[in-house]
């Protein structure tokens, strides 16, 4: 069973940095689309950004300018650069992988925290 890995959460002060990575147990060009989701307590899991196999990305409003997705093929690992972040930033950070086929997986999550 395909897995997912992240790394890199913790805790930052406002305005700093974090870079997320997400490491599949399988090759990373099978997954048509890879993404990251995030959720806080009460609300649903939300979009963040996503990279298509072909590498073109997207982001939610309230993320553009601020974070970078990317994917680095030789080291099979998708990354989230996030800066200047939020204190509603917080949030548990979960990195997820689409197949052609359609086959959806999570990673664990990652708790991201920003204080004021």
């Amino acid at each position: 069973q395909a897995q997912l890995v992240e790394s890199g959460g913790g805790l930052v002060q406002a305005g700093g940095s974090l870079r997320l990575s997400c490491a599949p147990s399988i090759k990373i060009l099978i997954f048509k689309v890879m993404a990251w989701y995030r959720q806080t307590p009460g609300k649903q899991r939300e979009l963040v950004a996503s990279i298509s196999v072909g590498g073109i990305s997207h982001f939610a409003d309230s993320e553009k300018g601020r974070f970078t997705i990317s994917r680095d093929i030789d080291k099979n690992t998708m990354y989230l650069q996030m800066d200047s972040l939020k204190p509603e930033d917080t949030a548990v950070y979960y990195c997820n992988a689409v197949t052609f086929s359609n086959y959806t997986i999570w990673g664990q999550g990652t708790q991201v925290t920003v204080s004021s």
